[in-house]
C-alpha cells in the first residue's frame, strides 16, 4: 500500500494528513481526524448519514474515495456549522421541533439542510422533500415530518423573519411541564455531532484494544460443519487469535445462550442458540469464529481467510416448508412447529367445529389467506460492541440494548462469567426498533474479551448486521369472518403460522399476540382460532415495534373490509357497528380494559368523509384514488409480573439525580424520564435544569425493565412516582416546608430513594389459558384508528400514500413532540411494511435500499395525528404506552386503500408495483386478480383444535409462566 500526504481545508482550516487514496474514503479520513459527526451507516452511499459539503456540493463521504478528491478541497461537516455554545439556526430548529430522535442521521440531515439554505433560503415543503430525496438522506425514526418542520423554521431565521428565540420551545411559567414538547436532553450533543455512537466509541478506545471481526461463512441456510480451517487466517498480519467454540469452552463458557419456555405447550427442551456455531449452521448469518487482531482491517482480512467446510442439509425457508409432514427436524429436540395456542369463545368452547357451522349458515361470510413478510428493522446504525473488564472486575459491555438487565440474563452462563459480574451499559444509540432485545452480539463480544482477557471492540459491516440480527416474524394465515343481516359479526375463524426462524427463544411469546389482537378491538361472540409457531432456516424472529400484532391485523383488518363489502355496508359504518362497547368482551372472553372506541371513531368520522369525497373527486383512470381504514392497538407492559424500579437522589447543590434504565434508542428514554421526574417532584418546584439523568448502566442504575411492549413510560413512571413520594416525604418538615440537603444530612436522613412498582398490584390479570385462549394479561392498552389515502398509478402499479390520519388513545401525553415522533415514525414503518420492506433474498437484501427502506418521498408530508387524551386509569399521571400501537395496523389501512382505489387486494405483502400491476392487468382482461390458495399450516384447523381439546395441558403458573432450559438462570429475562 502507498500512502499519500494530503491537505484539505476542513471547516475553514487547512489540515494535513496521510491516507491511502485508493482504500480510504473521505469519511475514513474525516473520522480519523476526529470529526466523528460523520457517521457511516450503510457504507455504500444510500443512507446519507455521512453527508458532508465538498467544494460547496453535497457528497456521501463513505462512497467518495480520496483518489477522487483534489488537494485543498473545502470540506464542511457539522462541527464547522455550529457548536454547543454557538448553535446554527438549523441545529436549534432540529432540537425544538422534535426532529432529533436517535440522532444517528441528524448530522447528515443538518449538513444537507445547511447546503439547501445556502442555495434556497425560502424553500417550500415540497422543495425540502425533493432535496432530501435527491441526496438520499434517510431517517428511520421520525417519518420525516418533524424534520421538514425544522427546516421551515430554520429558513425563517436565515431569512431574518424570525429570531432564534422565536423558534424555541417556551418553558411554561407555571411549571406545568407534563405534556409539553420540552427539548430532549441528549439532542444538543446529537445536533453538534458530539454524541459518540458505537463505531465512534471503537475509534476512540485505548490503543491496546483488540479489534474483532466475525467469521460469517454465508454458505448455506442449513448445514453440518465438517471443519473450520483457521491455519491461514492465524498467519495473517496483526492477528492475535482465531476464536472458535472450543476456545470459549476452554475459557469456562458453555457457548449456549440462556433460553426459556414461556408457554406450557412449548416442545422446546434444549436451548436452541449457541454463541459460536460448532456442529451445525441453522441460518445464513450464523457465526462460526471470531478473528482478533490489532486493527479492524487486519481482523476483517483474517476473518475472510477462515475456511469452513460444510455438508448441506435440507433448507426450510418459510413456515409452509417447515410444516410439511416430510420435513426433517431443524432442532433434534423438537418438532418444527414447537408451540400452539388455541382461542375459543362462545360455541367454540363447546365444540370448535360449531363455529364453522355458524359461519357457513351466516347471511354473509368471507374467507382469505394472507402473508406478512419478514420485515427488517433497517436502523441506519448497524451493530458495534465494546467489551472489557472494568476497574471492579466486571465484564463490561458498551452496546446497543433495549434491555440492559435482560441482556445479562440472556447471556446467562455462556461466557463462564457469573451474571453478578456482568455490566451492561448503552452507548449513544442509533435506533433499534426491536433487534437489540437479543443479546447475541454481546455474547460474541464477551467471548472475545473472556478468551483474550483483554479489551475488545467488535463491529459489523451493514451486510453482516443484516444477516446476523433478527427480523419481524413472517406469518401465513387463513381466516373466515361472518355477520348477520344487520352487519353484526357473529363468528370468526383464524389459523396463524408464525415463522420464528432458526432459533426458538421468544417464539412461544410472540405468537400469543395473534391470539390476542386478531379482530381487536371488536366484539365477536363465537371464535375458533389457532396460533402456531415454527422453526425454519431463515433468520430468527425477534422483537419489532408492535411485536406480533401486525401479523394479526394483516388478516383481521382485511377480512373486515371484505365482509363490509360483501354485506354492502360502508367500511367505516361496519366497524362502528362492531367495536367493543362497555360490557362487551374481546376474543379472549374478557371485557376490554378500556372502551375509547366510540369516541375515537367520532373523532375520525369527518376525516374519513373528507377523504372519501376527495378520493372520488381526484380519481382518474390513470391515477386511481382510494381510502382505507384499519383499527389497531397493543398491550401495555409485559404482563402480570412485570416490574420496574427507579431511584431519585437529592444532591448537595439542591438538584436531583434520577437513576433508571429507561433505555434511550431514539424513542425518548431521556425526555420520558425527565418528564416523569419533573411531574413526580412537582411539589418541590423543580425545573428541568435541576434534574440530572444517570441511565442505562446496570452497575449504577436499578432495573426499570426492557424498553418494549409500550411498557417503559408506564412502568418506569409508576416506579418514579414511588421513589419521588419517598424522597418528598423524607424532605418534608412538620410545618410543610422541605429540608435542604444539609438538613437531611445533619438529621441522618437518607438522600436517595428507590421506588418499585409491579403489575401484581393490578387486580384480575391472568395469562391466556393454554387450552382455550381465555385470559386478561395486561393492565392497559393503546389504541389506534388509521386512515390511509392512496394514489395508484395504473400504468406501473406504483402506490403512493398521499395522506395518513391516525386517531390514538395513549392516555395522557407525557411529551407532545416525543409522542408525535413515535406516531410519525411508526406510521412510516407501516407504510414501508405495506409497500416495500422485505428481507428474504439473502444475496440481494443486504442494505437498507435493497430492503426497501422508505425515502422521504415514499412517506406523505401530511400525517395527521389526533390524540384522544383519555387519562389511563392505572398509568402514571394518566399516561399509558405510546410506541407500539402506531405500527400495529397502519399497513392494512394502506392495503385496504389500494383495493378501494383500483380493486386489487394484495394478500401477500409487500404490495410492490409488480403485484398491483398484475392485479390491474387481470381486471383489464376480465379476470379476477390471483389470490393465494388456502395455506397448509401443518394440519387441519378443526382437527388440531379437537386434538388440543382432547389433550389439555396443565395450566402452570399464574399470572406468569417461565421455564428455564438447560443450565440457564431461573430469573425471567424477557
Amino acid at each position: 500500500m502507498a500512502f499519500k500526504k494530503m491537505w484539505l481545508n476542513i471547516n475553514g482550516a487547512n489540515r494535513m494528513f496521510a491516507c491511502d487514496p485508493v482504500k480510504d474514503s473521505l469519511a475514513d479520513v474525516l473520522r480519523r481526524l476526529g470529526l466523528t459527526s460523520v457517521k457511516v451507516g450503510c457504507g455504500i452511499g444510500v443512507c446519507g448519514s455521512c453527508t458532508v459539503l465538498l467544494n460547496g456540493e453535497l457528497v456521501r463521504s463513505c462512497a467518495r474515495k480520496m483518489a477522487r478528491i483534489d488537494e485543498y478541497s473545502e470540506v464542511v461537516t457539522v462541527e464547522g456549522i455550529g457548536t454547543p455554545t454557538n448553535l446554527h439556526p438549523v441545529q436549534v430548529a432540529f432540537m425544538n421541533n422534535g426532529a432529533v430522535q436517535c440522532g444517528f442521521c441528524t448530522p447528515g440531515f443538518i449538513v444537507s439542510t445547511y447546503a439547501l439554505l445556502l442555495k434556497n433560503n425560502n424553500p417550500t415543503r415540497e422543495d425540502v422533500r425533493e432535496w432530501f430525496q435527491k441526496h438520499k438522506n434517510v431517517c428511520r425514526c421520525t417519518g420525516y415530518k418533524q424534520i421538514v418542520d425544522a427546516v421551515m423554521d430554520a429558513a425563517k431565521v436565515v431569512r431574518g423573519e424570525a429570531t432564534i428565540e422565536d423558534i424555541k420551545v417556551k418553558l411554561p411559567e407555571d411549571k406545568e411541564y407534563y405534556g409539553k414538547p420540552l427539548v430532549r436532553p441528549t439532542s444538543l450533543a446529537k445536533v453538534c455531532g458530539l454524541a459518540d455512537y458505537g463505531d465512534d466509541q471503537e475509534l476512540k478506545m485505548p490503543s491496546e484494544t483488540y479489534h474483532v471481526a466475525m467469521v460469517q461463512p454465508r454458505l448455506a441456510h442449513h448445514a453440518k460443519i465438517l471443519r473450520i480451517d483457521k491455519e491461514e487466517a492465524e498467519k495473517m498480519p496483526g492477528v492475535a487469535k482465531i476464536i472458535t467454540a472450543a476456545d470459549l469452552k476452554a475459557a469456562g463458557g458453555s457457548n449456549v445462550m440462556a433460553e426459556a419456555n414461556f408457554h406450557e405447550r412449548s416442545t422446546v427442551r434444549i436451548p436452541s442458540r449457541k454463541v459460536l456455531a460448532e456442529d451445525k449452521i441453522y441460518r445464513y448469518g450464523d457465526v462460526v469464529a471470531l478473528a482478533v487482531a490489532d486493527t479492524k482491517e487486519h481482523a476483517r482480512a483474517a476473518a475472510a481467510k477462515v475456511k469452513v467446510e460444510i455438508e448441506k442439509l435440507p433448507e426450510y425457508l418459510n413456515f409452509l416448508e417447515a410444516a410439511m409432514p416430510d420435513a426433517m427436524r431443524i432442532h433434534e429436540d423438537t418438532p418444527n412447529i414447537f408451540c400452539e395456542q388455541p382461542v375459543l369463545k362462545g360455541v367454540g368452547l363447546d365444540e370448535p367445529s360449531k363455529v364453522a357451522e355458524v359461519i357457513e349458515e351466516a347471511p354473509y361470510s368471507v374467507e382469505g389467506s394472507f402473508y406478512s413478510s419478514r420485515e427488517p428493522h433497517l436502523s441506519i446504525e448497524g451493530d458495534s460492541v465494546q467489551a472489557y473488564f472494568d476497574e471492579d472486575g466486571y465484564l463490561t459491555f458498551q452496546c446497543k440494548s433495549q434491555g440492559v438487565y435482560s441482556s445479562i440474563s440472556r447471556i446467562g452462563n455462556c461466557l463462564g462469567v457469573p451474571t453478578s459480574k456482568l455490566r451492561v451499559m448503552m452507548n449513544p444509540t442509533g435506533a433499534s426498533f426491536g433487534w437489540s432485545t437479543n443479546a447475541g452480539d454481546l455474547c460474541l463480544a464477551g467471548a472475545a474479551a473472556v478468551v483474550m482477557q483483554a479489551p475488545i471492540a467488535l463491529s459489523m459491516s451493514y451486510e453482516e448486521h443484516q444477516h446476523f440480527s433478527g427480523k419481524r416474524c413472517p406469518c401465513h394465515s387463513n381466516g373466515r369472518l361472518a355477520c348477520d343481516d344487520n352487519g353484526k359479526i357473529i363468528a370468526a375463524e383464524f389459523d396463524f403460522g408464525l415463522d420464528h426462524g432458526a432459533y426458538s427463544w421468544g417464539g412461544d411469546d410472540c405468537f400469543t399476540k395473534q391470539a390476542r389482537f386478531a379482530f381487536f378491538p371488536y366484539t365477536i361472540p363465537n371464535v375458533a382460532g389457532l396460533c402456531r409457531v415454527a422453526n425454519t432456516n431463515h433468520n430468527f424472529g425477534t422483537a419489532y415495534r408492535s411485536y406480533g400484532s401486525p401479523q394479526a391485523y394483516t388478516l383481521s383488518e382485511a377480512l373486515m373490509d371484505m365482509l363490509a363489502e360483501r354485506a354492502g355496508i360502508d367500511p367505516f359504518e361496519f366497524r362502528w357497528r362492531n367495536i367493543g362497547r362497555p360490557g362487551d368482551t374481546n376474543i379472549n372472553s374478557y371485557p376490554f380494559r378500556q372502551y375509547p372506541m366510540e369516541e375515537m371513531m367520532k373523532i375520525m368520522k369527518p376525516y374519513y368523509e373528507k377523504a372519501v369525497a376527495e378520493a372520488k373527486a381526484n380519481d382518474t383512470p390513470e391515477k386511481r384514488r382510494g381510502v382505507g381504514l384499519a383499527w389497531g392497538g397493543f398491550n401495555v407492559t409485559e404482563g402480570g409480573t412485570d416490574k420496574a424500579s427507579a431511584a431519585i437522589e437529592l444532591n448537595p447543590d439542591e438538584t436531583f439525580t434520577k437513576y433508571d434504565t429507561y433505555q434511550e434508542l431514539g424513542q425518548g428514554g431521556d425526555i420520558g424520564s425527565l418528564m416523569l421526574t419533573l411531574e413526580a417532584l412537582k411539589p418541590l418546584g423543580v425545573t428541568p435544569d435541576m434534574i440530572k439523568l444517570v441511565q442505562n448502566d446496570t452497575k449504577l442504575c436499578p432495573d426499570s425493565g426492557m424498553s418494549g411492549a409500550s411498557r417503559t413510560h408506564y412502568m418506569s413512571g409508576k416506579a418514579t412516582m414511588a421513589a419521588a413520594e419517598q424522597l418528598i416525604n423524607a424532605m418534608k418538615k412538620p410545618d410543610g416546608t422541605y429540608r435542604t440537603y444539609d438538613e437531611m444530612k445533619s438529621e441522618g436522613i437518607p438522600t436517595k430513594y428507590t421506588g418499585s412498582w409491579s403489575c401484581t398490584s393490578v387486580d384480575g390479570l391472568c395469562r391466556l389459558d393454554p387450552n382455550t385462549g381465555i385470559g386478561d394479561p395486561s393492565p392497559s392498552y393503546t389504541y389506534c384508528l388509521n386512515l390511509a389515502e392512496v394514489e395508484v398509478d395504473t400504468a406501473t402499479g406504483k402506490t403512493t400514500v398521499v395522506r395518513f390520519t391516525c386517531v390514538d388513545d395513549v392516555g395522557k401525553v407525557g411529551n407532545l413532540a416525543a409522542v408525535n415522533g413515535q406516531a410519525f415514525g411508526g406510521i412510516s414503518h407501516s407504510i414501508g411494511f405495506a409497500l416495500s420492506e422485505i428481507y428474504e433474498d439473502v444475496k440481494r437484501h443486504t442494505n437498507i435500499a435493497s430492503c426497501g427502506v422508505p425515502y422521504i418521498k415514499d412517506i406523505p408530508d401530511v400525517i395527521n395525528v389526533i390524540h384522544y387524551e383519555r387519562p389511563d386509569e392505572v398509568g402514571p399521571f394518566g399516561s399509558s404506552g405510546a410506541s407500539e400501537a402506531f405500527q400495529s395496523s397502519g399497513h392494512v389501512a394502506v392495503l385496504n386503500a389500494i383495493y378501494n382505489a383500483c380493486g386489487v387486494r394484495i394478500h401477500e405483502i409487500p404490495a410492490t408495483p409488480a403485484k398491483v400491476k398484475a392485479g390491474l392487468d387481470a381486471i383489464a382482461a376480465g379476470r379476477k386478480p390471483e389470490v393465494p390458495a388456502k395455506y397448509f399450516l401443518g394440519s387441519d384447523l378443526y382437527e388440531e383444535l379437537e386434538d388440543i381439546k382432547a389433550n389439555p395441558v396443565k395450566y402452570e403458573g399464574e399470572p406468569d409462566f417461565f421455564r428455564s432450559l438447560g443450565g440457564s438462570t431461573s430469573e425471567k429475562f424477557f
